[in-house]
């Protein structure tokens, strides 16, 4: 995702505020880079590719 787009994203995204949701704060760009992965190629959640930084928890 480029910067000129996740600046548009980036303003309409909760954020993180602690004590909610996670305890520790995630990478937002990164997660909803993984997330459109994997609506715009099909492939599952656990065949993200760590070589572009996707890590399971």
């Amino acid at each position: 995702m480029d910067d000129r787009l996740w600046s548009f994203v980036e303003r309409l995204l909760p954020s993180h505020r602690p004590g909610t949701c996670s305890p520790v704060p995630i990478d937002v760009r990164r997660c909803l880079q993984g997330i459109l992965v994997v609506l715009f190629t099909g492939i599952g959640w656990e065949d993200l590719p760590q070589e572009l930084g996707f890590v399971r928890v």
